[in-house]
């Protein structure tokens, strides 16, 4: 498991450029579906109250995302300015 920043350690608010997509399977093929793919800018906008799964938006489109599909998410973290 890649143990460097990833989909999970956004928090509300924090912007990011997908790095690269280590999910095998039809959890991949979902997230190429909805656009998620190297230099993808994705942000955090909520999560719910039990903090999985959190909300992102990605292409303008909110788009839920559990933990344990997160953590094969690699990212790049943006600047606030971006």
């Amino acid at each position: 498991m890649y143990k460097g920043t990833c989909l999970n350690d956004l928090s509300v608010g924090q912007k990011a450029l997908v790095k690269e997509i280590k999910a095998t399977g039809s959890m991949r093929r979902r997230l190429l579906d909805i656009g998620l793919i190297n230099n993808t800018k994705i942000e955090c906008v909520g999560q719910s109250p039990s903090g999985d799964p959190k909300a992102y938006l990605i292409r303008g489109a909110v788009i839920a995302i559990r933990s344990e599909d997160g953590k094969n998410i690699l990212i790049n973290l943006i600047d606030k300015e971006d």
